[in-house]
């Protein structure tokens, strides 16, 4: 009896265990369905989601566009108002000119005003002095009659003059023509010199000579080159030769000067110190030649420092090297009056 019930134990035992894994069963089975449905309702909300969100990409896409297109306005108006604005300023300015002006407009009025009070008061004293004028009008109209016979006799007294005139009208023409001939003789001097120089040695259309300093003296110095002098003595001696040779002109010849230039480097002082010193260099070396002393030189010949003051240019800047050169030119008696006297001929 025993045996039976142990069995019958262990009968509801595996029963009872059954029915617990049925449940647990069941309820995993629940739990599972719990989950694949939670999980199909989260992908869905996510889709729904994600096209929300897309849209939402959509939406701001076009707000960003519509944005940038407002910004670029934006920026065109600033430009307007920018422009509104310096348009403002000048009107601003122009009617401040205007008011100034307006002002001195206003000033000016008043004082023309009182200058019209000032001209009425004036005419009403030449209204009082016109009829003292009349009166006195009067008086001239027959003084008038003596003053018509005095000018006929001063007319009488033109036409003399006038003859006159005319007689010293011709005598001007006259020295006119002798003072032509007289300024004539620089003319035959330039071509005397061209002769005697020939194309070995060429001067300018006043009848300078121009020996280049670097020929003549090594650089900053004033002592003739020994190469040199045998040349210059040359040059020297036909130039001069064509001067005084011929009669003609020797009673002319006033002043054989010999000029020393410099180019614009360093002061004016410095240059003309060396530029005097190299002048009386060429003369002193001149003067000691023989055929000098046999034309008496020292009595005409004069030298000169002009400095940087006279620069040969060549459109427009200075040659400096031909700027530093010996001039060696003529001066004729009177010669200032003869090239004024030229220049009035001329002007005529």
């Amino acid at each position: 009896m025993f045996g039976k019930k142990k069995n019958s134990d262990t009968t509801n035992f595996w029963v009872s265990y059954a029915d617990l894994m049925a449940g647990l069963l069941f309820v995993f089975i629940l739990l599972i369905g719990a989950i694949v449905v939670k999980s199909i309702v989260l992908k869905s909300n996510l889709s729904s989601k994600e096209k929300s969100l897309l849209d939402t990409k959509l939406r701001l896409n076009k707000k960003d566009k519509v944005l940038n297109s407002t910004k670029s306005l934006l920026s065109l108006k600033e430009d307007e108002i920018e422009r509104l604005k310096d348009l403002l300023l000048k009107q601003k300015s122009k009617i401040s000119n205007l008011s100034n002006k307006l002002v001195i407009l206003q000033t000016d009025i008043s004082d023309l005003n009182e200058t019209i009070g000032k001209k009425d008061d004036e005419i009403k004293k030449y209204k009082g002095n016109i009829l003292i004028l009349s009166n006195q009008l009067v008086d001239a109209n027959h003084s008038m009659k003596l003053k018509d016979e005095q000018m006929v006799a001063l007319l009488n007294k033109l036409n003399d003059k006038e003859t006159r005139y005319e007689r010293l009208v011709s005598d001007l023409q006259k020295t006119r023509k002798r003072i032509k001939s007289l300024t004539g003789i620089k003319i035959k001097v330039i071509a005397a010199l061209k002769e005697a120089l020939g194309d070995k040695v060429t001067i300018d259309k006043s009848g300078v000579l121009r020996l280049s300093s670097k020929v003549l003296f090594d650089k900053g110095k004033a002592v003739l080159k020994d190469e040199a002098k045998d040349n210059l003595k040359d040059i020297f001696s036909k130039y001069i030769k064509a001067l005084v040779d011929n009669d003609e002109i020797r009673k002319y010849l006033d002043k054989i000067v010999i000029e020393g230039h410099t180019d614009s480097d360093g002061t004016y002082l410095y240059n003309l110190e060396l530029s005097q010193k190299r002048a009386y260099s060429v003369m002193n070396f001149l003067t000691s030649l023989d055929f000098a002393k046999k034309y008496d030189l020292k009595s005409l010949v004069m030298a000169s420092g002009r400095s940087y003051l006279d620069p040969i240019k060549v459109n427009g800047i200075e040659d400096k090297e031909a700027s530093r050169r010996i001039e060696i030119k003529f001066l004729l008696k009177n010669s200032e009056a003869m090239s004024e006297i030229e220049r009035i001929l001329q002007d005529e």
